[in-house]
């Protein structure tokens, strides 16, 4: 009897030491109690206010800074997506220094305790070029179905993932790091294809479960309808919902439990703003419906993250685009613009605005830790800037890649180029007298300017679905020159494949024209110009380039962020320093002025260049200001 006795009391020793043993080792947990509807963090029950911030679209030096303002808010978490073509831009060539440390990041998050929803994809949309794809993708022979359990397609992502997911392992909570959350794809319950591919979302759970495991929680966002959350559900993986502060929340939340009975409610994606485009009014989210929104979650315990809290600026040419049309040639291509303020919380140069003030009084009210109010950063004006024309985009100086000679057009990606601008040139057939004909791209991706021996004579564009014109001929005319511009491929739905350039035939009347000699344009460098002599009598298209000084004084020692105020200029690229700021397009608005982050600029001697595609204004100038102007 003593025996036996001795053994159970042993057993249930062992069981209780068991039981502690994680608490005593002081080993971090984040899991589920489906019974409790609750989060569960260190055995504590746990609610989580975060907010988005990614880290591709805010200058390194500053991801302290923007992580500070939103604690300081009454944040506990902070989302953020990981941009596969930002790391993968070539082919099996990987970038993690520098603004792709993302290592870096989550350690700044950190060493901030700040907790961390990552969002790795593959997918991600995010307003992004090709939706955070690389571009690489869309030359792959054969082709690839995207977003799907297409093995031409999963390769690359078990690929990618093999070289990322294990620099997220020591930073997932249960390793003594701060991800507590890892999304799987993004939305895929309105994918666009009609078709929901269970055995991709069943692979991509078990991929990123065998680098999870139990030490972060997986799950799924989608949007508010029954449909998407049925399809973009995936079994043992925690599904969440996400909408806007106008929707009827009751409703989303309750698809949210149609899917899975129980669980904590969590909106993945509360809105603070909407999406902006060129040529378009920016949509306002107002704040009253924010805060009213807020209110209800923090009342019914309900987890949220405010999208975007900061969103920053798509430099260079990240920015992507969607559309409203039926097909991929039909009128209805919407390109996003360069700025990405969203009209959020934080606005792009991550000053607070009142949106900020509003959400940290009420989660203050709510007994979220929150600290001093951060205040506007001041901001430099410059004054005029003087540019001079150096060199056009038709001189052979000009360009830097070996122009590729075939019978038919060939898109962008077929020539391996990423963005930027291709000419597609071919000569005139012969005409017998001088007449009009009808000129007819009937693929074209997605702006074109058209000249006739380098004198432009028109424009053309995918999105008003203006892809004819008459072309006035005459027997001097020799040669049809076509620039076209890649304004960002789409990121959303069924049109995710969107190739850049000339996708079929160029017809003159009855005439098929070609061959062709194509000269691609990355505009990925403006160092050269420093060394071109000056052309006054240049025209667009063409480069531009003036200096700048900044003094040093009493007051600011280093640099202040400013803004390139580009009115008067058309349509083109700017750069500071050699670096893409991002597309301008002051001629449909309604962003005018591009931001210049403080870390872009130096103290004394900085250069802007304009690459400028239509119309540069008489006197060459632009100003630097202190002022944003993104409504016109």
């Amino acid at each position: 009897m003593y025996t036996i006795t001795s053994f159970f009391i042993l057993t249930l020793v062992l069981k209780l030491l068991i039981i502690n043993f994680d608490s005593v080792c002081g080993v971090q947990k984040f899991y589920i109690d489906y019974e409790k509807n609750e989060f569960i963090k260190d055995d504590k029950v746990f609610r989580y206010a975060s907010g988005s911030l990614h880290y591709f679209r805010v200058p390194r030096p500053y991801w302290r800074d923007r992580i500070r303002k939103m604690k300081a808010a009454g944040l506990n978490a902070v989302s953020s997506y990981v941009e596969w073509s930002f790391h993968e831009p070539t082919s099996g060539v990987y970038n993690f220094e520098g603004q792709a440390d993302l290592e870096h990041f989550l350690t700044v998050l950190k060493e901030e305790n700040m907790l961390v929803l990552l969002r790795p994809g593959p997918y991600i949309s995010a307003e992004r070029d090709f939706g955070g794809f690389p571009y690489w993708l869309l030359k792959e022979k054969p082709s690839l179905q995207l977003r799907s359990n297409d093995p031409n397609y999963t390769k690359y992502v078990k690929r990618w993932f093999s070289v990322l997911m294990p620099k997220i392992v020591p930073f997932l909570y249960g390793n003594e790091g701060n991800i507590i959350m890892v999304q799987i794809e993004n939305e895929y319950g309105h994918n666009g294809f009609d078709v929901c591919d269970k055995e991709y979302t069943l692979w991509l759970r078990d991929l990123l479960r065998n680098y999870v495991g139990d030490k972060a929680q997986l799950y799924t966002t989608d949007e508010c309808n029954i449909f998407y959350m049925k399809c973009g559900h995936i079994p043992n993986v925690y599904s969440t919902v996400d909408f806007s502060p106008t929707v009827n929340m009751t409703e989303c939340f309750g698809y949210m439990k149609e899917v899975q009975k129980k669980g904590p409610l969590v909106n993945s994606e509360f809105y603070t703003g909407w999406i902006a485009y060129w040529n378009q009014t920016r949509p306002d989210r107002y704040s009253k419906d924010i805060i009213q929104g807020l209110k209800y979650f923090l009342s019914n315990n309900i987890s949220f993250n405010l999208f975007p809290f900061h969103g920053g600026t798509n430099f260079g040419f990240s920015s992507g685009a969607t559309t409203v049309g039926s097909t991929l040639e039909t009128a209805g291509y919407l390109p996003q613009l360069t700025s990405y303020d969203f009209k959020a919380p934080l606005d792009e140069a991550g000053d607070p605005t009142n949106k900020y003030y509003d959400i940290q009084r009420v989660l203050k009210e709510a007994n979220h830790p929150t600290t001093s109010t951060p205040r506007r950063a001041p901001k430099g004006n410059y004054g005029i800037v003087n540019l001079l024309p150096v060199v056009s985009l038709f001189d052979q100086t000009s360009m830097h890649i070996k122009p590729v000679i075939n019978e038919v057009p060939l898109s962008f990606e077929d020539m391996d180029i990423n963005h930027g601008l291709v000419l597609y040139e071919t000569n005139l057939p012969t005409i017998a007298r001088p007449t009009k004909l009808p000129l007819i791209i009937e693929k074209l991706r997605d702006r074109a300017i058209i000249f006739l021996d380098c004198v432009k004579i028109g424009t053309m564009s995918r999105s008003n679905g203006d892809t004819s014109m008459e072309v006035p001929i005459t027997n001097n005319n020799k040669k049809l020159n076509i620039l076209v511009e890649n304004q960002g491929r789409i990121n959303s739905l069924k049109f995710l494949k969107d190739k850049k350039g000339i996708l079929s035939n160029v017809t003159l009347g009855k005439n098929i024209l070609g061959p062709w000699v194509m000269t691609g344009y990355p505009l990925n460098d403006t160092s050269w110009l420093e060394f071109e002599n000056l052309q006054p009598n240049v025209k667009p298209p063409a480069y531009y380039r003036g200096i700048f000084i900044i003094p040093q004084d009493h007051r600011h020692s280093k640099p202040l962020d400013t803004y390139l105020d580009t009115s008067g200029w058309s349509k083109g690229i700017a750069f500071i320093n050699n670096i893409n700021i991002g597309r301008y397009w002051p001629q449909v608005g309604p962003q005018i002025t591009l931001y210049v982050p403080a870390p872009y600029l130096v103290s004394g001697l900085n250069t802007i260049v304009m690459v400028e595609f239509e119309r540069a204004p008489e006197d060459f100038t632009v100003k630097l200001v202190d002022k944003p102007r993104l409504d016109w």
